[in-house]
This record gives C-alpha cells, structure tokens and sequence, in this order.
C-alpha cells in the first residue's frame, strides 16, 4: 500500500509519542473557542474527541474529519495511518460516521431493479448526466448477479438533469427508460403534461446524506461508497457485508 507522504509522517510523529489524553472538562470549549471562527463562516464543529493518537483531539464537521491539539492552536488536515496494522484509522472513523440505517431510506422514491434472486441490496445516487455512473452501470452492474439494485435520481450536475429524470419517472416503464439513457443514449420521451417526479424530494434526501458527487453507493449494512467501482471491488464489498 501506498501512503501519502503527508499522511506517513504524521503516522510516524504520533506513534512515537507518549502524550495521554487531557481529561480535562475544558479542554474542548478551548479547541471550539480557538478553532470553530478559524474554519470559515457558519461552520460549526460538530463533536470533539480525544484520540489515542499522540494527544490529538478529533474534530467532526458533519461527514470531515480534521485533528487540532488541546490548546486548539494547531490544527491538521490529513489522514492517520496505523504503522503496524496499515489501517488508515481517519478512513475507518469517516465510514463509521457516514453509516446510515438502510431500512430508514425513503425507497419508495427509487428505481427498482431485480437480477437474478435480488439477495444482496444496494442503493445507487445518479445523475442522468453523470459520466462516471453510466461506466458504473456499464462495466459493473451489468456484470453483477443476484443483487437488487435502489436508483434515487440525484439531480446535481444541470437543470436539464431535473428534466431527464422527470422524463424517465414519468415514463411507462421507468427502469427501461432509465437504461436506455445510461446505457444506450436514447432521450426519454417529454413527460406527460400534470406528471410529477420526486426530485425535490431525493435532492434533499442527498443534502441530508452529504452527497456531493454522484454515483455514491449505499449497502444494506448503512456503509457506502462515493464513486465508480468495478466489479471486482463491488462483489468484495458484498462478501465483506455480515
């Protein structure tokens, strides 16, 4: 594996301190008050944490992770590696606080695809208009069996994606529309006149998730992935869901 420079010498630096934990009650009003006006307008810390990391105290700003000591004067924008375990430790942290209740995501607001016997379940954001989720349906889904597959129509990129998407769901057979246009470049028909689609709604639900770019990729354990995975990577997710 391959570190970041950046990443592999802080690893190093905090490994090869001793400093504990400060227990101290004040010790996150210190880091709020001398970080938080730091990090822009109307950014607002949203936890702080001590680390075994060397004395670090994590800083949680919605779904970013960033690190500060405990006067708050310092502040560090990277990820910690575990030397010994070659875990990336602020990746592992950031998927544990990404995790979603699968069973809470409004489905009815999808697309629902079935192959094969639909055991393993995934939900997909795209963007008619993203490039990066036709390859993902292209040179994956398209190899994947068994598996159900949730499509929220996350409209990001143009206006003319809200109007894609309004064309597919109003569509008499909105899946067929959907692969048409993501696999073979065929326009969907203009929705009917008094149709409705639930883009509002699936913009905002993507708002409240954190999703900033499309596809991000949901698994039935709450876990996700932001971006285009192949096969390989896909079917090695599964196998890891318990």
């Amino acid at each position: 594996m391959k570190f970041m420079k950046t990443g592999l010498v802080l690893a190093s630096a905090l490994l090869m301190s001793c400093a504990g934990a400060d227990d101290d009650d004040g010790v996150e009003a210190t880091i709020r008050k001398n970080v938080e006006p730091k990090l822009g307008d109307n950014v607002k810390i949203d936890s702080i944490r001590a680390t075994p990391y060397g004395g670090l105290y994590e800083i949680r700003i919605g779904n970013e992770i960033r690190y500060t000591d405990k006067t708050g004067t310092y502040l560090f924008a990277g990820h910690v590696f575990n030397l010994k375990t070659r875990e990336d430790v602020t990746q592992a942290r950031i998927d544990d606080i990404s995790r979603i209740k699968f069973s809470e995501l409004p489905l009815e607001l999808a697309l629902k695809t079935v192959k094969g016997n639909g055991k393993r379940v995934i939900a997909i954001f795209e963007d008619p208009n993203c490039g990066y989720c036709k390859k993902f349906r292209r040179d994956t889904l398209a190899k994947v069996d068994n598996v159900t597959v949730y499509t929220f129509m996350y409209n990001i990129l143009s206006p003319d994606s809200t109007v894609k998407s309004r064309n597919v769901w109003c569509a008499a057979d909105r899946n067929r529309a959907w692969d048409d246009w993501m696999l073979a470049g065929k326009v969907p028909a203009a929705a009917p006149a008094g149709c409705t689609a639930p883009n509002d709604q699936v913009l905002a639900l993507g708002n409240k998730l954190g999703l900033q770019g499309t596809p991000a990729i949901f698994f039935a354990d709450g876990s996700r992935i932001p971006g285009a995975i192949d096969a390989a990577a896909l079917e090695e997710k599964f196998a890891a869901i318990k």
